[in-house]
C-alpha cells in the first residue's frame, strides 16, 4: 500500500494518538512514563500511516479495540468479531498488523526501562537513603547485625560472584533491532534534561527517524544463528555494559564500604565479580560446538577486551600530558618512559605519555601473539609482549602510583582507575569459558578407548562399583589409553580435540580462561571420574613435577537436573569427596568444589512446586555433606528466564536460599532474552549487577538465627512443604506424563512446531527427533507455554497441592492449616518468594486467550478434556493464592509490575489472536499438501517475537 506524504506534525492528534491512548491514569510519578509511551505510540502511528496507509492504521485500531472488548467483557460476540476481522486480513496486512503490535511492545519496554532509571535517580536526588537491594542497604543491615568491616573485607577477599551468559534459543530479537532500541532509549533519556524547545523538537525528529528505521528494519533472521553469531551477540553486551559498569560498580562498593565503616581508612577490593560464558563451550546437545568453535570464542573474547584496552590506553596518552617541568614522577614511571619506543623530541618532558606509548606497544604485541590481527591504530615502535595480564596490571599500577605520589591522584579518575579495575576483572580472556557435555557422551568415548586398548570390551555394561574401580585404576596408570596410530570414531576424535583445545587456550590466555568442566545428567560418581580420565588423556591432568600428586587444570562440576538427580546429589557428592585422589584435587582448588543445579529440567520433570522444593532440599543436604568433608561449596544456579525455569528477581531468589548455601560463592546463568532485558541499557545493567552482589553479600554474612523456637518453626514449615510437594508432583505428572493424548494436545495447542522453525539459536529444540515430552528441551517447552499465555510450568500443581492439604482432615483443621500457610509467607523467604514469582506468572496468564489456542486441537474430545483440567487447576491456583495472601488482586504488593503488565495487554492480546489465525492457515495448508506462503510463515514468527517482547521473561 503506498505511503501517505504526511509529516508527524500534520497527523491528526486525535487519530495518531489512539495507538497509545489505552494507558490508564496512575500516580503523578508515573506521568513521565505515560508521556513517553504516548510519544512513542504516536510516532509509531505516524510511521504506520506513512508507510502502510490509513487503511492499515484503522485495521490495527479496530483489532486493538475489539481485543480489549474481548478481554474486559469476556464477550463471545467480541470473539466472533475478532475472528471475522482476522480472517479478512490479507497476508500482507497480517504481517503489517503483527509488526505494528510487536514494535509497540518493544517501544513500551524501552519507555519502562527509561522510567526505572528516572525513578532511581529521583530517589537518589531526593536523599531518601539507600535504595532497596543496593550495596549500601546491605552494608547497613550487616552493620546493624553486628558484622564488622573487617568481616566484610574478608568476604570480598574470598568471594566469587559470576554471571554466566548462555546462548539458549529464547532470544528472538536481532542485534539490529536491539541497536535501534538502544538509540531510542538514549534519545528518550535526553528529554529528561533541561533542553530548549528547538532542542526538544530536534529530539522528536530524531526519535521519529529511529522509529521509522525500526519499521523498515527486518525483525526476523532469514538464516539460523550459528555459534559464531551467538558469540558476537553476547560480546555486544560487554561493549555496552560490562566493560565499564563492572569496574564502576566495584568503585561504588569501595565508597559504600568506607562510608559505612569509617575506621577503614583505605580499601582495595579484589576482582571478585567475574564474567563467565557458555557460548562456544557448551557442547551438550549442540553438534555445532567443537574445539574449533571454542578456540574462536576465546579469540573473539580476547579481541573484544584488547580493543577496549588499546582504546583506553590511547585516550590516556592524550589526557596525561603532565610535564616534568611542572610535576615530579616516580623512578619506576621514569624507567618505563625511558624504555618507551617513542623518541619524539616533543615529548621528552612528558614521561606519562611515553610510558603509555610503551604500554600500548606491549598490548599490541601481546594481541598479535594471541592471533589478533585487526589492530586499527598501529603502535609507535615495537616492544616485547606481556607474558600475562598481571604484567599489564603492574605497569598500570606504576602509573597510578606515580600520579598519587605526586599530587596527581585526581587524574586517575575516571579512566585510569576504570582501566586498572577492568584489567583485574577481565584479564586477557574477558570471561571464563565453561565447557559442558553430557555424561552419555563421555561414557561412549571412554567405552571406545577402553575397548580399542583391550582394557574392557563393554564398559557401559559394568556396574557402578566396577566402573569406579576401573577408572581409579586407570588414573593410576602411567600410560595413555589412546594411540596416535589408531583411527577412532568421529565423536571420540572430536571430544578429545575439545579437551586439547582447552589445554592450548589455558596456555595462551591464562588459567582463568577455561577452568570449569560441567557434566550434564550427572547420575553417578563414575560420571565425574570419566572426565578426569579424559583430562589425563589430553594433558589436562598429570603428575606433578616432584611425582607427589596428580594435578588437574579443570574443575569437574556435576550438573544435577531432574528430580531423581537432585535427590541423589548429596550421596553422589559424598562418594566423590570421599575418594583420596579427588580430595587431593579439591584441596588444590582452594578446598572448594562447585555443584551446578538445573532449574529447567527439574521443572519439566516434576512441576513448579516440586522442582523448587527439591532444589531447596538438595542444597540443604549438600551443605551438610560439604560440612562433613570440611570443603567449601560453590553452587552454580542454572536459572532461565521464566519462573518455571528458575527465573524471577535474582535479588529475592538469592536471599531466599537456604542458610549456608551462598557462602560468598555464587554463579548463575543469564539466558536468552533476559540478557538483553537486563544488560542492553548500561544503567539498568549496573543496577542488576548490584542487586546480585548485594544479595550475595547479605545472604553470606547475615548471622544465622540460632533460636530453638525459630528452628522448630522452620522444621514445621519444611514438613508442610514436603506434603504440598507430594500433592503437586502427582497432579503435574498425572497431567503431563500420564494423560493419554497430552503430547498431541501440547504440539497442537502451542506454537512449539513453529518455534522450532525460528532462526533463534544454534541448538535444536529437541534432544532427539521425537515428540516425547521427555526428549523436548526444557527451554522451548517453557517458551511455548508462554506464547499461548498459559505459562503452565510456572503454576500447575500448586492449587491441587494446597486444596488437597487443606481438605485433609487427618492433618488438622482447615483454619489452622491456612493460618500456618499465611505464617509461612510472612516468616519464610523461600515460601514468600515462591508465591511472589507464581503471582507474577498468574498475572500474565490468560485463559480466554489460551482457549483460542486450544481451538487449534482438532480432536474436540481431547481438547475439551485437557483444557478443562488446565482451567480447573488454574482456578484452584488463583483461589489458593488469594486465600494465603489475602488479596484477590494479582501483584497487589508490586503495583509497578502490575501496571506494566496491564498496559501491555491491549497490544499483547491482538498478537496472540493473530498468531492463532496464522497458525490455522499455516497448518491447514501443510495438512492439505499445499505450499506454505512465506508471508504467513513470516507472520507467525513475527508474532512470536512480539509476544516474547511483551511478556519479557518467557524463555
Amino acid at each position: 500500500m503506498p505511503a501517505k506524504n504526511k509529516t508527524p506534525a500534520q497527523t491528526s492528534p486525535k487519530t495518531s494518538a489512539r495507538i497509545s491512548a489505552h494507558a490508564p491514569a496512575a500516580a503523578d510519578k508515573d506521568a513521565p512514563l505515560r508521556e513517553d509511551i504516548r510519544l512513542l505510540g504516536r510516532l509509531l502511528g505516524d510511521v504506520l500511516r506513512q508507510h502502510e496507509g490509513d487503511a492499515v492504521f484503522e485495521i490495527v485500531e479496530t483489532i486493538r479495540q475489539t481485543a480489549v472488548r474481548f478481554r474486559r467483557e469476556s464477550d463471545p460476540e467480541a470473539g466472533a468479531d475478532l475472528d471475522r476481522l482476522l480472517k479478512k486480513l490479507t497476508r500482507d496486512q497480517s504481517n503489517s498488523v503483527v509488526r505494528a503490535f510487536s514494535y509497540f511492545s518493544h517501544l513500551a519496554n524501552i519507555a519502562e526501562d527509561q522510567h526505572h532509571n528516572r525513578r532511581r535517580r529521583a530517589h537518589l536526588l531526593a536523599g531518601s537513603g539507600p535504595q532497596a537491594g543496593s550495596i549500601a542497604t546491605a552494608l547497613t543491615r550487616l552493620d546493624e547485625a553486628g558484622v564488622s568491616g573487617k568481616a566484610v573485607q574478608r568476604f570480598f577477599d574470598d568471594a566469587l560472584v559470576s554471571p554466566v551468559l548462555t546462548a539458549h534459543p529464547t532470544e528472538v530479537q536481532r542485534k539490529s533491532i536491539l541497536d535501534a532500541g538502544r538509540e531510542i532509549a538514549r534519545l528518550l533519556a535526553l528529554r529528561d534534561l533541561p533542553i530548549t524547545a528547538s532542542e526538544k523538537q530536534r529530539n522528536t525528529q530524531l526519535l521519529h527517524a529511529e522509529v521509522a528505521k525500526l519499521w523498515q528494519t527486518r525483525m526476523l533472521r532469514y538464516q539460523r544463528l550459528r555459534v559464531d553469531d551467538e558469540i558476537e551477540n553476547a560480546l555486544s553486551f560487554y561493549r555496552i555494559t560490562f566493560l565499564r559498569e563492572l569496574p564502576g560498580l566495584m568503585d561504588d562498593i569501595e565508597q559504600d564500604m568506607l562510608a559505612q565503616f569509617p575506621s577503614m581508612k583505605q580499601l582495595s577490593l579484589p576482582p571478585f565479580v567475574q564474567m563467565g560464558s557458555w557460548i562456544g563451550g557448551d557442547r551438550d546437545g549442540n553438534p555445532n560446538v567443537n574445539g574449533e568453535t571454542m578456540t574462536r570464542a576465546m579469540s573473539r573474547q580476547s579481541t573484544t577486551i584488547f580493543d577496549f584496552y588499546l582504546d583506553e590506553v590511547h585516550a590516556l596518552g592524550a589526557e596525561l600530558s603532565i610535564s616534568t617541568l611542572l610535576a615530579s614522577v616516580s623512578p619506576a614511571l621514569m624507567a618505563m618512559a625511558d624504555a618507551s619506543p617513542d623518541n619524539s623530541p616533543h615529548r621528552t618532558d612528558e614521561p606519562y605519555r611515553r610510558a603509555l606509548i610503551l604500554v600500548y606497544a606491549k598490548l599490541a604485541a601481546t594481541a598479535r601473539k594471541l592471533g589478533i590481527t585487526n589492530i586499527l591504530r598501529h603502535e609507535i615502535g615495537s616492544a616485547e609482549p606481556y607474558a600475562a595480564a598481571e604484567e599489564f596490571i603492574a605497569d598500570l599500577d606504576v602509573i597510578v602510583g606515580s600520579l598519587r605520589e605526586n599530587h596527581g591522584g585526581a587524574l586517575t579518575r575516571p579512566r585510569l582507575d576504570t582501566l586498572r579495575r577492568a584489567a583485574g576483572i577481565f584479564g586477557f580472556h574477558l570471561a571464563t569459558l565453561d565447557m559442558r557435555q553430557s555424561s552419555d557422551v563421555h561414557e561412549r568415548v571412554l567405552g571406545e578407548l577402553f575397548r580399542v586398548a583391550g582394557v574392557v570390551a563393554d564398559y557401559a555394561s559394568l556396574t557402578e562399583q566396577e566402573k569406579v574401580m576401573l577408572l581409579l585404576a586407570e588414573l593410576d596408570q602411567p600410560r595413555l589409553l589412546r594411540s596416535p596410530y589408531i583411527d577412532y570414531s568421529d565423536e571420540t576424535v572430536s571430544e578429545l580435540a575439545v579437551l586439547k583445545a582447552a589445554r592450548l587456550i589455558r596456555a595462551d590466555f591464562g588459567g582463568r580462561a577455561i577452568r570449569n568442566y560441567i557434566i550434564s545428567h550427572t547420575e553417578t560418581v563414575s560420571d565425574l571420574l570419566e572426565v578426569l580420565v579424559l583430562q589425563r588423556e589430553t594433558g589436562l591432568l598429570r603428575m606433578s613435577a616432584d611425582g607427589s600428586r596428580m594435578e588437574a587444570q579443570l574443575m569437574v562440576i556435576p550438573l544435577f537436573e531432574t528430580i531423581p538427580d537432585l535427590r541423589n546429589a548429596p550421596g553422589i557428592m559424598d562418594g566423590w569427596l570421599s575418594l583420596p585422589l579427588v580430595r587431593s584435587l579439591v584441596d588444590q582448588q582452594g578446598v572448594l568444589q562447585e555443584v551446578m543445579l538445573g532449574y529447567s529440567d527439574s521443572n519439566k520433570d516434576g512441576g513448579f512446586l516440586t522442582s523448587n522444593w527439591e532444589l531447596y532440599k538438595a542444597e540443604v543436604s549438600l551443605v551438610q555433606v560439604f560440612e562433613k568433608h570440611q570443603v567449601k561449596l560453590r553452587l552454580f544456579h542454572g536459572r532461565g528466564g521464566t519462573v518455571g525455569r528458575g527465573g524471577g528477581p535474582s535479588h529475592e531468589a538469592i536471599l531466599a536460599q537456604p542458610a549456608g548455601t551462598v557462602n560468598g560463592q555464587f554463579r548463575l546463568t543469564e539466558q536468552g532474552e533476559i540478557i538483553a532485558s537486563k544488560f542492553s541499557n548500561p544503567e539498568i545493567g549496573r543496577r542488576n549487577l548490584e542487586l546480585v552482589v548485594a544479595a550475595v553479600l547479605e545472604a553470606s554474612l547475615t548471622p544465622p538465627i540460632s533460636d530453638g523456637k525459630r528452628a522448630r518453626r522452620l522444621a514445621e514449615f519444611e514438613r508442610v512443604m514436603d506434603t504440598l510437594s507430594g500433592h503437586a508432583y502427582r497432579a503435574y505428572r498425572d497431567l503431563v506424563y500420564e494423560t493419554p493424548g497430552f503430547t498431541d494436545y501440547f504440539f497442537a495447542a502451542t506454537p512449539i512446531a513453529e518455534i522450532a522453525e525460528l532462526n533463534i539459536g544454534s541448538r535444536p529444540a529437541s534432544r532427539k527427533s521425537s515428540r516425547r515430552i521427555e526428549d523436548l528441551r526444557a527451554i522451548p517447552w517453557g517458551f511455548s507455554w508462554g506464547q499461548c499465555r498459559l505459562l503452565l510450568p510456572g503454576w500447575y500443581g500448586f492449587g491441587s497441592a494446597v486444596d488437597n492439604w487443606l481438605h485433609d482432615e487427618a492433618s488438622g483443621t482447615r483454619a489452622k492449616k491456612l493460618s500456618l500457610l499465611r505464617a509461612m509467607v510472612k516468616e519464610w523467604p523461600f515460601f514468600s518468594t515462591l508465591l511472589s514469582n507464581m503471582d507474577m506468572v498468574l498475572s500474565k496468564t490468560d485463559l480466554a486467550v489460551a482457549s483460542r489456542y486450544a481451538g487449534l486441537v482438532a480432536d474436540r474430545k481431547l481438547r475439551n478434556a485437557i483444557f478443562k483440567r488446565i482451567a480447573a487447576e488454574h482456578g484452584r491456583a488463583v483461589e489458593c493464592l488469594s486465600l494465603i495472601t489475602g488479596s484477590k488482586e494479582r501483584l497487589a504488593n508490586n503495583p509497578t509490575l502490575a501496571r506494566s503488565i496491564k498496559n501491555r495487554f491491549a497490544y499483547l492480546d491482538p498478537l496472540n489472536h493473530l498468531q492463532v489465525e496464522l497458525i490455522k492457515r499455516h497448518r491447514s495448508w501443510k495438512e492439505q499438501g499445499q505450499a506454505t506462503d512465506d508471508r504467513v510463515h513470516r507472520g507467525i514468527h513475527l508474532s512470536i517475537n512480539g509476544i516474547a517482547a511483551g511478556l519479557r521473561n518467557t524463555g
